[in-house]
C-alpha cells in the first residue's frame, strides 16, 4: 500500500472531522475566489469602460464627478455648458479633435427610473470601450430599428426616437415600437407629456449603457421646460463668451416678432452636460494634443478637460483598492483558521493513532515514512477543500450572474482570476506547515514504549 493510500484510509477513518475541516477550507477559498472575480468585474467595468474616450470635457468642478456622471451615469450633473461651447470646441482646428459627441442628462424613465441620455447619432459610431489588448468594442443592435437600419447611427435619426439598453428592455419589457415618457430629474417627479418611440434595442455591453435610454438631443430639448429661457440663455452666453452668436441674435429677433416654432429649439437655448472627445493622430501626437487641450481648458474658469482613465485609476487605487485588500485579508484569515482546524484535527488524532504508528514502525516503516504520511493527510485535506472551494465559488457566481446582469454587468462564471492560480500552491504550503508538528509527533513516537503500553 503506497503512502497516499494510507493517508486516504486514515482520513476516511475520521470521516466527519475530516469533512468538516475540508469544508472550512472550501468556504475560505470560495470567499477568496468570489472576491477575486468580483474585483476583476468591477475593474473591467470601470477601467475598460473609461478607455472608450480620450477626454471628457465638462463644466468646472470635481473631475471624478464629471467622469462618473457622463460615462457611468452615477450622480447628478452639474451646471451644463452652452451648446455653442460644443460647436466652437469641435470647429477649432488646433484642437485636433477627431470625434466629439455632446451628451445631456437630467431625466429618467417613467418606468424603472433608468437615466435618459440625450445625444447625437454619432454616439453609436464610437467604441464604448477597448479591450485590454486595445481592440475596440462597438455597439451592436439586438433588434432592428423601425426603418430596418442595422447601423447604430440609424437608431435616433428622428427627434423623438429612442434607443434602449439591454437591461432597460428586459426590465421594462420594452421592444421596438414601445412608447415611453420621461420623468423630470428633479424632486418634483413631473412626467412630461411628450412621448418617445423605441427605434432599436442594443445588445448587452456589460457597461452602464445597458441601463440607459438614448434619445436625440433635439428631441430632448423639444420637451417643454427643457429649453433654457432665451433671456437666461443670452445672459449666460454673454457671461461665458463676452458676446452673443448670430443664432442667438436671430432667436431674439424672432421672439420680439412674436414668432413661435414647433421645430428644433434654437442653439442658444440648448446646453450640454459633457462632451466625449477623441483626439486624432498617433500615440505621440495624441498625448501632446490632449495635454495642450487639457491645459488650455483647465487654466480657464469655465470648463475643464479630464482624462477618464486617469480619474478611474485613482478611484480604484484610493477607494476600491483598500476595500479589496480588506476583503482579501479577511478571507486569508478564514483560510488560516481553517489551517489551524486541520492542525488541531490531526494533532488530536495522534493520541489515538500511537499504536497504529508504532505497528507501522515495527513492520519496518521508517520515521520519514510516518512523517510523510501525516503531511500527505494534511495536504489531502487542504487540496480537496481548496478544489471544492473553487467549484463552490464559480457555482455561486453562476447563480448570481442573472441578478448581477440586472445592473448592466456581464459576468462569465467560468472566467478564472490570476489570483486563483496562486491559491493552490499556497494551500499546499499551508498543509505542509500545519502538518509538520503532528508529523514530528508521529516521527518521535517511541515504538517499544507504545507497544508495551
Amino acid at each position: 500500500m503506497n503512502l497516499w493510500a494510507i493517508a486516504i484510509k486514515s482520513v476516511r477513518q475520521r470521516a466527519l472531522a475530516s469533512a468538516l475541516t475540508s469544508l472550512s477550507v472550501a468556504l475560505g477559498v470560495m470567499l477568496m475566489v468570489v472576491v477575486l472575480v468580483a474585483n476583476g468585474m468591477v475593474e473591467r467595468m470601470f477601467v475598460q469602460t473609461a478607455t472608450g474616450y480620450d477626454l471628457v470635457v465638462g463644466p468646472k468642478g470635481s473631475q471624478l464627478e464629471l467622469v462618473l456622471t457622463s460615462i457611468y451615469r452615477i450622480g447628478v450633473a452639474g451646471e451644463p455648458l452652452p451648446y455653442r461651447f460644443y460647436r466652437e470646441l469641435t470647429s477649432a482646428k488646433g484642437n485636433r479633435i477627431s470625434d466629439a459627441v455632446p451628451i445631456t442628462m437630467g431625466d429618467v424613465t417613467q418606468q424603472g427610473g433608468f437615466p435618459i441620455l440625450g445625444t447625437t447619432p454619432a454616439y453609436f459610431a464610437l467604441p464604448y470601450m477597448h479591450e485590454a489588448d486595445g481592440t475596440p468594442k462597438r455597439f451592436r443592435i439586438r433588434t432592428r430599428s423601425l426603418d430596418g437600419q442595422h447601423s447604430g447611427e440609424g437608431l435616433i435619426r428622428n427627434p423623438f426616437d429612442a434607443a434602449i439598453g439591454a437591461v432597460v428592455a428586459r426590465h421594462n419589457g420594452w421592444d421596438v415600437g414601445t412608447k415611453l415618457k420621461l420623468v423630470h430629474g428633479g424632486s418634483d417627479g413631473h412626467v412630461h407629456d411628450e412621448e418617445f418611440t423605441v427605434s432599436g434595442v442594443l445588445e448587452a455591453t456589460g457597461t452602464p449603457n445597458d441601463r440607459t435610454v438614448f434619445v436625440h438631443v433635439d428631441g430632448f430639448y423639444m420637451i417643454s421646460g427643457h429649453e433654457k429661457p432665451l433671456s437666461e440663455a443670452v445672459a449666460r452666453e454673454l457671461e461665458f463668451f463676452g458676446n452673443i452668436s448670430e443664432e442667438s441674435q436671430k432667436a431674439i429677433e424672432a421672439e420680439r416678432a412674436g414668432g413661435h416654432s414647433h421645430g428644433p429649439v434654437p442653439e442658444a437655448q440648448k446646453e450640454v452636460t459633457a462632451i466625449l472627445v477623441n483626439i486624432q493622430g498617433d500615440v505621440g501626437e495624441k498625448v501632446l494634443a490632449e495635454s495642450r487641450l487639457m491645459s488650455r481648458l483647465n487654466e480657464g474658469v469655465q470648463a475643464q478637460a479630464v482624462k477618464p482613465i486617469v480619474q478611474i485609476d485613482r478611484m480604484m487605487q484610493t477607494l476600491v483598492g483598500p476595500i479589496r485588500t480588506l476583503l482579501m485579508g479577511l478571507t486569508s484569515l478564514i483560510i488560516a483558521v481553517s489551517g489551524i482546524g486541520i492542525f488541531v484535527s490531526i494533532y488530536n488524532s495522534m493520541a489515538d493513532r500511537k499504536k497504529e504508528i508504532a505497528i507501522m514502525r515495527a513492520l519496518g516503516a521508517r520515521r520519514q515514512t510516518v512523517l510523510t504520511v501525516i503531511l500527505a493527510e494534511s495536504t489531502l485535506l487542504c487540496v480537496v477543500g481548496g478544489l471544492g472551494g473553487f467549484v463552490l465559488a464559480h457555482l455561486l457566481i453562476l447563480a448570481c450572474a442573472p441578478m448581477v446582469a440586472g445592473y448592466g454587468l456581464v459576468v462569465d462564471p467560468w472566467t478564472f482570476a490570476w489570483g486563483e492560480l496562486v491559491l493552490l500552491p499556497v494551500l499546499i504550503a499551508l498543509a505542509s506547515l500545519v502538518g509538520f508538528v503532528p508529523g514530528m509527533t508521529a516521527y518521535r513516537t517511541d515504538v517499544a514504549q507504545t507497544l508495551s503500553d
